[in-house]
Order: C-alpha cells, then sequence, then structure tokens
C-alpha cells in the first residue's frame, strides 16, 4: 500500500458526521476566493497603514500564486482520489493542491509580514507565525480527510506554495517601492 493510500484510509478512518461538517466548512476558508479575500482585506489594510512593500508582496504573491497553481496542475494532470471516498465534486486535476498551495502563499507572506512588524521575542509574532502556520496546516489535512487530494497533493501545494511566496519576499526585499 502507498502512503497516499493509507494516509487516505486512515483519514477515511476517522470520519464522523459531525466532523465532516467542520471540515467541509474549514476547507473553504483555504480556497481562492477566501485567500484573495482575505489577501485583498490585509492589502488594503496594508496601504493605509502606508506599508506599500508589504501590501505589494501580499497582493502580489497571492494574486500570481493562482495561475501558477492552474499551470502545475495541467503540467502533471493528476487523478484526484476516487468516488466514494471523495466527499467534493471535482473536476480538475489533483496535483498540487490548490488550497494547500494558496493557503500556504497566503500564510507564507503574512507571517513575512508579521515578522517586520513585532520584534523577535514578541508574543504577538510568535503566536501569529504558529497561528498562520497552522492553518495552512489544517487546510491541507481537510482536503486529504474530504478526499479531494492524495496527501503528497497536499504536500506538493505546502511546498510550492511557500516557495513561491519566499520567491516573492525575496523580489519585494530586493527591490524598493516607490511611491
Amino acid at each position: 500500500m502507498t502512503l497516499d493510500a493509507a494516509v487516505l484510509d486512515w483519514m477515511v478512518s476517522l470520519r464522523e458526521p459531525w466532523l465532516t461538517t467542520a471540515v467541509t466548512a474549514l476547507t473553504h476558508t483555504g480556497g481562492g476566493v477566501a485567500t484573495t479575500l482575505i489577501a485583498a482585506a490585509t492589502t488594503l489594510l496594508l496601504v493605509r497603514a502606508d506599508r506599500l512593500s508589504d501590501a505589494v508582496l501580499v497582493a502580489g504573491a497571492v494574486l500570481t500564486g493562482w495561475p501558477v497553481m492552474v499551470l502545475l496542475k495541467n503540467l502533471f494532470g493528476r487523478v484526484r482520489p476516487p468516488e466514494p471516498e471523495r466527499l467534493l465534486a471535482l473536476h480538475t486535476e489533483s496535483f498540487p493542491s490548490g488550497h494547500a498551495m494558496t493557503s500556504a502563499v497566503l500564510a507564507t507572506v503574512l507571517i513575512a509580514v508579521v515578522v517586520r512588524t513585532w520584534p523577535r521575542g514578541d508574543r504577538r509574532r510568535t503566536a501569529a507565525t504558529i497561528a498562520l502556520a497552522a492553518y495552512t496546516v489544517v487546510i491541507g489535512l481537510s482536503r486529504v480527510y474530504l478526499a479531494a487530494h492524495w496527501f503528497t497533493d497536499v504536500v506538493a501545494g505546502w511546498i510550492f506554495g511557500i516557495t513561491w511566496a519566499l520567491l516573492w519576499v525575496w523580489l519585494i526585499t530586493r527591490v524598493r517601492i516607490r511611491r
């Protein structure tokens, strides 16, 4: 049995009606619409605070991450886990997980903003970093629980998402944004 099959079997064994309802609601907070709305609100707040570089970082990484994810899905063309295990009706490719990737992009750039906002040792910095990392982990695992993705799709989504966000962090720290 492969790792993907073993993790999927384990997740299916955990299913309870109340948990499935909660996970289904939670998984939507990591999708393209939700992450775009969160990024847009954050971007507006950063612009109002005169933090243009951070605003460009958040908006740029999230908005460009989506087409990169679609390109990767089309490139790999991996099939999703089988029905009846799959609890969501999905018609796109499975690899990488878009929810894992977009939530990882968002969480990573927000962590970069947090690191630039609060000094080392500040409890808010630690709490925000842990919460953002936990957010993307929970979103990714929700996709496996719902059998929308294989576990390796989710891991790849996290890797691609973090890498994409860090490329943006690198870019923004190298280029001065002028008003």
